[in-house]
């Protein structure tokens, strides 16, 4: 039978034990002279009461001075992990070791009720948002069941979420969304959706609790599409009924002079060359029009590209050739050879050498006329050698085409409206070219930017296009 183990000392008993052995000599040797001396039998036996009395009462204060803060560090460190930081330990301002442990104690409460308040206004604020925001927000955990859902996400299932909590995904009809790849964009019609049947589907993990969940976040975009189409279909209009107005309020006011004209008796002596420049007049505003309205069909009817393997370095020169205008300097780049529609790209590179040189040249006629203009842009253009006011570059990086076509003209006052469709800024322009040249870039998965130039006058126009496009 193998011994029974001895259980260990509590602390509260070894402290005890520690200040008994720490008197012990003392007491042994004053019992022992008054044992050894002539002392009466009452004495000897009072002294002794009041002598081990002292001694177990001396042990007994060292053991509670000992252990009564430890158990104030306890009860303060337990009301901390419970929550509570309202307790304080009293601390004497001594600045013994004690004292320190103390008031550390008191400052570690503080910094994490701060927190606490911190994490729970944060909570807060988030759960504000998350009941606000205009998109469906679900998170599931592991097994695909439900466990947060936001207001939007409750009106869009068309319930509550006391009863939406809890229920899997394929009861809810959300199963397809946890599935496959996002974000994706999905046509699906719910219970509580009003009129929206597309849907931005987006999905990311995150982990509470030590356990995986999975947040989904479904944004609604059929009413964002129609507000897009809504507005663009406001500046349309209101850009043909400006163009058409401006058509027809000559029209009006000249048809109004000629009818008068007619009513006149006798009628006047110069009445049909009158009629004539009238007619003239409406036959302008009405060719004028015509051409308004086949620039916005040839925009509408833009054909898909068709690619073809192009030389960068011939198709810009090919069209730096085409203006005779002004000359154009092509400052060269890499040799690179891109997949693309050339007939789409010459136009697009006609419209933007067409609009710097136009820029060119109106800068040299308010600066004393084409030719001094021109021979300034010469001496400010960039590398200081070039010739005429514009000139093409081209560049290659990261799979990118970049061409650039700068000018030394004034300069873009504004550069909001430049994509707008029909908006111009020259008298005779359609404002369909750069609409047009932007919608060719975006069609071969490029970009078209037009900017002020930095530190220099005029503006730069640059086309980024992949060379597999």
């Amino acid at each position: 039978m193998s011994p029974r183990r001895r259980r260990p000392l509590s602390h509260e008993q070894t402290v005890f034990w520690i200040a008994l052995a720490g008197g012990a000599p003392a007491v042994v040797a004053a019992l022992g002279f008054l044992w050894s001396g002539d002392h009466a039998p009452k004495v000897i036996w009072t002294v002794t009461v009041l002598v081990l009395g002292g001694w177990l009462g001396a042990a007994a204060a060292v053991r509670t001075r000992v252990v009564r803060p430890l158990q104030t560090l306890s009860n303060l460190l337990a009301a901390q992990r419970e929550g509570d930081y309202s307790l304080r330990a009293r601390s004497t301002r001594s600045g013994d070791a004690l004292d320190l442990a103390l008031e550390e104690a008191n400052a570690l409460s503080a910094a994490l009720r701060e927190q606490r308040l911190g994490a729970l206004e944060a909570t807060a604020l988030l759960r504000r948002v998350m009941s606000e925001i205009d998109v469906a927000i679900f998170a599931f955990d592991g097994e695909r069941q439900l466990r947060l859902v936001n207001r939007y996400g409750e009106r869009l299932l068309a319930q509550p979420s006391e009863r939406l909590l809890g229920r899997s995904a394929d009861a809810l009809g959300l199963a397809e969304c946890l599935s496959d790849e996002a974000p994706r964009v999905i046509d699906a019609g719910f219970p509580g959706a009003a009129g929206g049947t597309r849907w931005e589907v987006r999905r990311s993990t995150f982990r509470q609790g030590g356990l995986s969940h999975q947040l989904l976040v479904l944004a609604d975009l059929s009413r964002t599409l129609r507000e897009e189409e809504r507005q663009v279909w406001q500046r349309l209009v209101r850009v043909l009924s400006h163009e058409i107005n401006n058509s027809m309020a000559p029209i009006k006011s000249i048809a109004g002079s000629l009818r008068e004209l007619l009513d006149r008796r006798p009628p006047p002596a110069d009445l049909d060359g009158d009629l004539r420049r009238g007619l003239e007049v409406v036959g302008g505003r009405a060719d004028s029009l015509g051409r308004f309205m086949a620039s916005y069909a040839r925009m509408a009817r833009l054909p898909r590209p068709a690619p073809q393997p192009i030389v960068v370095d011939a198709w810009i020169r090919r069209v730096a050739d085409l203006e005779k205008r002004l000359a154009v300097t092509v400052c060269g780049g890499p040799a690179v050879t891109i997949r693309a529609d050339g007939d789409q790209l010459d136009q697009l590179l006609i419209n933007l050498v067409g609009n710097a040189v136009d820029a060119a040249l109106d800068a040299g006629a308010h600066d004393g006329g084409p030719d001094e203009g021109a021979g300034r842009a010469a001496g400010s253009g960039a590398g200081g050698g070039s010739v005429g006011g514009v000139r093409i570059a081209w560049s290659v990086a990261a799979r990118m085409l970049e061409v650039r076509v700068e000018d030394d003209g004034p300069g873009l006052p504004a550069s909001a409206n430049l994509f707008v469709p029909f908006f111009t800024t020259k008298p005779a322009g359609s404002g369909i070219g750069l609409v047009l040249s932007r919608q060719i870039a975006e069609a071969h998965g490029g970009t078209l930017t037009v900017a002020n130039r930095a530190g220099a006058r005029g503006c730069v126009a640059t086309l980024r296009l992949p060379l597999g496009a």
